[in-house]
């Protein structure tokens, strides 16, 4: 009995070209898999603080979880169209992928521009003064601002806004918690700690008592140990003690920062953008270029997948 020679066509896929589809797909698969987990991650944030039952209040909208919500959902929607679209040769979904592409790409560019123009306006300033005053309020009661302020202020080597003073706004370190007893009364978070690499150990404590009145002349004093000297000896020295107090009340703001950041967060940011502008500029040319490199791979492959189906028709 003859063999039965199985004879097996293969359609013709000439046109496509492999570097683009699988480029596309590589790419795109890493996006789709880091915006779910993002996502996952700020769902799961919001839903251990329960804020889907407060979901219309202004601290839904200021929470680092929802804003992460937005980031996951949008990386992972392009990511989706951009990785199905081309591993499945889909004209829809690469169509879709391109506009999502374009449209970031044009709310960047605008929004490059009016950061540019707004900048030296206050409008800029402002917003994110409103923003941090809002975390220092909410520091005790929400873990994902409290964390996100104390890494900004050990970050960018600051404390408060414009300066310690700003603690103040929160119910703990309000100089008048004390009645209510507050330990943190008066003070500062940790993070506007200055530490030195010899430090094993965060002193989560560091920052208690640093703004009460008279409480770095004390401790001024007792390093040096004049409260220590006896009575004749302050008899015969009392006019040098009298000018080593005044002295002190002078530069009492400059032995605070010997302990304690007593530059605002806004200056921070605003010398940090400065010293990195070419540095944030290049990464944001390179991450605009990547874009119009994605949208004309996605155009081109959409092209050789519809001249493809042209060639088998």
């Amino acid at each position: 009995m003859p063999n039965r020679i199985m004879k097996r066509y293969r359609r013709d896929r000439t046109e496509i070209s492999c570097f683009l589809k699988y480029s596309i797909f590589s790419v795109n698969v890493v996006c789709w898999i880091f915006g779910l987990c993002v996502l996952s991650i700020g769902i799961w944030a919001l839903n251990e603080k329960n804020v889907f039952s407060n979901i219309s209040s202004k601290i839904f909208l200021q929470d680092p979880a929802f804003f992460g919500i937005i980031v996951g959902s949008l990386t992972f929607l392009i990511g989706f169209t951009g990785c199905v679209g081309s591993l499945r040769e889909n004209t829809f979904l690469l169509s879709l992928y391109s506009w999502f592409l374009i449209i970031l790409l044009i709310s960047e560019i605008f929004l490059g521009i009016l950061v540019f123009i707004l900048k030296d306006k206050g409008w800029i300033k402002n917003q994110a003064t409103n923003g941090l005053k809002g975390f220092i309020m909410h520091y005790r009661e929400d873990p994902d601002q409290q964390n996100l302020i104390d890494w900004l202020q050990s970050s960018w080597e600051c404390c408060g806004i414009d300066g310690p003073s700003d603690w103040d706004q929160n119910l703990y370190f309000n100089c008048t918690s004390s009645i209510l007893g507050s330990r943190e009364a008066c003070g500062v978070p940790f993070s506007c700690c200055k530490t030195t690499s010899n430090d094993i150990i965060t002193n989560k404590q560091c920052g208690y008592d640093v703004r009460k009145e008279g409480f770095y002349i004390e401790r001024y004093i007792y390093e040096k140990g004049c409260l220590k000297a006896g009575e004749s000896l302050f008899d015969e020295n009392i006019f040098y003690v009298v000018l080593v107090s005044i002295l002190i009340m002078i530069t009492k703001s400059e032995e605070i920062s010997k302990i304690i950041y007593d530059k605002g967060c806004i200056l921070a940011g605003e010398e940090l953008m400065e010293e990195n502008l070419i540095i944030i500029s290049t990464l944001f040319i390179v991450f605009l270029f990547f874009q119009i490199l994605g949208i004309v791979f996605s155009q081109n492959l959409r092209q050789d997948i519809i001249a493809q189906k042209a060639k088998w028709k």
